[in-house]
């Protein structure tokens, strides 16, 4: 069972959210919270699977209270994605780079929602469906100058790659094609390169993939 906290200061929001997700035979809502406040509490009291955490929320917002999240070790198995009005949300970049595992737009059609948490949990998420290279490219452009590459150095070629073909938002199944691979061999490259620079997930090792210089804004592959 997949479990969830709610995190909106819309009761609105949050009813139609469980309704959806308590429908499900794989899925329950486990807490709500109101305030990033109260969220953060329930985070710790609770330990759910993911956190479905809106940007504009009272006491506390949902990008601070996410960095607390993410920079808690403790709570380091507990996946945030983010919902936000609107697809460009200019705090969106910040919280992926804060720790968030994606977001959503809470627009997002029912079965992509249903989708969205079920692969977070495995470490798919990112963004939207639908418009993730379009955001990339985004995110990329107001991404800060690129790091130095040393912690690179601990990758093989092969890993190098499979990071930079994550980095312009290939799934694995598109990566195995790109490199006339398995999909099982992708994806074990992924959580390999993940594990080795430390990454939570998908996301952040899209940011690395940017920060480090190894993909460069603009470039969306062939």
């Amino acid at each position: 069972m997949i479990r969830v906290l709610l995190a909106d200061d819309q009761s609105l929001v949050r009813a139609g959210f469980r309704a959806l997700l308590d429908a499900q035979p794989d899925i329950g809502v486990t807490g709500e919270a109101a305030d990033g406040e109260e969220a953060l509490r329930l985070v710790g009291e609770l330990r759910p699977d993911v956190v479905l955490m809106d940007i504009r929320m009272p006491l506390l917002d949902g990008l601070a209270a996410t960095r607390r999240i993410t920079g808690d070790m403790e709570l380091k198995d507990v996946k945030v994605v983010m919902l936000t009005t609107f697809e460009l949300d200019e705090y969106v970049f910040e919280a992926i780079r804060a720790g968030a595992s994606g977001f959503l737009v809470k627009d997002t059609e029912p079965e992509e929602l249903l989708r969205a948490v079920r692969a977070v949990v495995e470490g798919d998420a990112l963004l939207s469906p639908g418009v993730t290279r379009r955001l990339i490219a985004e995110f990329a452009a107001r991404s800060k100058e690129p790091a130095t590459a040393g912690s690179l150095s601990l990758l093989t070629e092969r890993e190098r790659e499979v990071m930079a073909l994550v980095g312009i938002g290939l799934s694995n199944e598109e990566i195995a094609r790109r490199l006339v691979v398995s999909p099982l061999t992708a994806k074990t490259h992924v959580s390999r390169t993940m594990v080795k620079l430390g990454a939570r997930d998908r996301a952040q090792l899209v940011v690395l993939a940017y920060e480090s210089g190894l993909v460069r804004p603009g470039w969306l592959g062939g």
